[in-house]
């Protein structure tokens, strides 16, 4: 496959592009990461989801650790072709690290953030090192 899909996408200063993981059957946005070339050729390529790590400076493979793999569905880009769109499949049902399914658990309630979302597992369950 041709690489040149590439060229169309407004890289960072840094080389960086925010990707949303969309779950394509519910819509609910699940996270927000970075993903750079390399992540993003990778995620086309194998149909899993690769982000670049900005505090690790590297690539990671979602669910590496912790099984949760993202099965990307579709892969859109917005209309300024600074923001990716995968639409993906969330196996396990837990896309955040706290062991929720989605990183959007916290609602503005009156002036303070209200966590409104459970547990699914407990994320030392999840992550065992």
């Amino acid at each position: 496959m041709s690489e040149t899909w590439l060229n169309k996408i407004n890289w960072s200063e840094d080389g960086l592009v925010p990707a949303i993981a969309q779950d394509a059957a519910s819509g609910r946005v699940l996270m927000v990461a970075w993903m750079d070339r390399e992540a993003l050729k990778r995620t086309a390529r194998s149909g899993e989801a690769v982000y670049w790590s900005r505090s690790r400076k590297k690539l990671w493979k979602k669910g590496e650790e912790s099984g949760h793999v993202q099965r990307v569905k579709e892969i859109r880009l917005d209309c300024d072709g600074d923001v990716v769109l995968l639409q993906i499949e969330q196996q396990g049902g837990i896309a955040c690290h706290t062991g929720r399914a989605s990183c959007f658990f916290n609602r503005l309630e009156n002036g303070q953030w209200v966590e409104c979302d459970a547990v699914i597992k407990d994320p030392n369950e999840i992550y065992k090192k």
